[in-house]
């Protein structure tokens, strides 16, 4: 196999190859496209995974207020708009110079669970279930959500609640479920009352069942399908995520881990306030989303990647038992197999949302949440980090603010983006796997597909502009004939496509 079979990030001679797009790929969050350059026998020669649209969240918040970018940021997306809400709050905990009081940190991790449930949910039971109850290549006509709910009924109503309770505890302590105001720089602008205590710790004990039995779904899909489910789009990968100071798995807070493809340790509870020493970005002409890499590899090999997989994976051990139980069987199965397979992502998935519904339960019993204690300040800085671990993976933002309050620099490292070249990785290793050399149909595209619905990407989220924006201006006659057309590249220079 050549250096180029191998790679397949870019042809040798484009021009003389033939194009097919993915466009838009569907049951994700956001607007990309993949396209596969083929030639006449059908072998591949490149796979890209390309973002196609633009944002520019970090450049239009530089001139705001310190104290606005919480909830200005969640507009980043309807989603995981609490992620955003949290990390850009604790990056203004930074500036304020507060150490959050037990309230205020208490309430902020049951909002965040109350994401990571609804936000899980989601994506199992209604953008992914399709492509694992019925099949990859099955028939499209009810590969759907409205499929799933005429032949699996219990599982889909489960999938509907689970998200509703996520999103009951988001409304209780955001005052909103999409977009809401409960974070602050420094703490949060109210607590949890008795009454709404008692209204969510009704279901709690159900939503911590469910959550269990879609575990025991998601691990039954690999049993079922063992050879499938190790091999689909997987590759062996860097990892990156938040661990507490004794390696146990914090959604919320922690310090930095990376381990190489081989295990070994690259860095451990590294200060995030200072992630730019360990991280670094790179970034390619033909997609608007960046491309990290660890600075100690360099940005050819250092990519890597985070989320559910690599959280479960590489945290010691989860601290609430159901989940911790349900690790140490993924960890032990098929000797290790489904803590390294890309569709793994699914099953350790779950366990998070498990994880989650224990933590609400766990907390809504905590008498803290009832404290007045909301606010701290403390010395006033000029930069601020904050760092989560979202539904997705590791979420950076990162702030500079001056003497009149206003933000003047913003980079977000959002959890797509860490993703990107694993994405690629994926979505490439599927197309050796199934498509080269094969008459192409929508079943065997919508294996791209499932490799990168494994990721759960947020595409709207992960958008960056390199230089100029790339753009092709077309001027059509009434009859939609072409009559010219002007493109600039992402270099900033013109020209006349042929």
């Amino acid at each position: 196999m050549t250096n180029e079979s191998n790679n397949l990030e870019t042809a040798t001679h484009p021009e003389n190859l033939r194009r097919v797009a993915i466009d838009p790929v569907s049951r994700v969050e956001g607007h990309g496209k993949v396209t596969l350059l083929l030639d006449e026998n059908d072998r591949i020669h490149q796979v890209r995974l390309h973002i196609v649209e633009f944002r520019g969240f970090e450049k239009f918040i530089q001139g705001r207020p310190y104290w606005e970018a919480p909830v200005m940021v969640q507009r980043l997306c309807g989603i995981c708009p609490v992620s955003h809400h949290l990390a850009a709050s604790k990056a203004m905990d930074m500036i304020v110079g507060a150490t959050l009081t037990p309230t205020a940190e208490k309430v902020r991790r049951l909002m965040h669970y109350g994401q990571m449930l609804q936000s899980h949910a989601l994506h199992f039971f209604h953008l992914c279930s399709p492509d694992l109850l019925f099949g990859f290549d099955s028939d499209v006509a009810k590969r759907n959500i409205v499929g799933v709910i005429g032949a699996y009924p219990d599982i889909a109503k489960q999938g509907v609640l689970l998200r509703k309770y996520g999103q009951e505890v988001i409304r209780v302590t955001s005052g909103k479920r999409v977009h809401g105001t409960g974070s602050i720089p420094g703490g949060v602008n109210k607590n949890v009352s008795i009454e709404e205590r008692d209204y969510l710790l009704k279901d709690v004990d159900q939503i911590v069942a469910w959550s269990a039995d879609a575990v025991g779904i998601a691990r039954k899909l690999f049993e079922q399908n063992l050879d499938l489910y190790n091999e689909f789009g997987t590759f062996r990968a860097h990892t990156l995520n938040l661990v507490r100071a004794d390696g146990g798995m914090d959604l919320y807070h922690g310090g930095l881990r990376a381990r190489s493809m081989d295990g070994e340790t690259l860095f451990d509870n590294f200060d995030y306030s200072r992630y730019w020493d360990v991280i670094f970005e790179d970034v390619k002409p033909w997609s608007y989303m960046k491309f990290p890499f660890l600075r100690s590899i360099g940005p050819e090999q250092g990519w890597y990647r985070v989320g559910p997989l690599t959280r479960v994976a590489q945290s010691d051990f989860i601290p609430s038992s159901l989940a911790n139980q349900a690790r140490k069987v993924f960890m032990a199965f098929n000797g290790g197999s489904a803590a390294k397979a890309t569709l793994g992502t699914h099953w350790a998935r779950m366990i998070e949302m498990l994880h989650s519904a224990e933590m609400i339960r766990e907390l809504l019993h905590d008498p803290d949440l009832q404290g007045n204690d909301l606010v701290a300040k403390g010395e006033r800085q000029e930069r601020g980090v904050g760092v989560i671990e979202a539904p997705r993976g590791t979420l950076i933002h990162h702030y500079k603010v001056d003497e009149s309050d206003q933000i003047v620099r913003c980079n977000l490292i959002v959890s797509t983006t860490h993703n990107n070249q694993a994405m690629n990785e994926a979505i490439r290793q599927v197309a050796r796997q199934y498509l080269d050399g094969k008459k192409l149909t929508e079943g065997l595209l919508n294996h791209i597909e499932v490799a990168i619905r494994a990721f759960d990407p947020c595409l709207s989220c992960a958008t960056h502009a390199l230089g100029k924006m790339p753009l092709e201006v077309e001027l059509l006659d009434a009859d939609e004939s072409r009559i010219d057309v002007l493109a600039r590249s992402s270099e900033g220079s013109f020209c006349t496509p042929g």
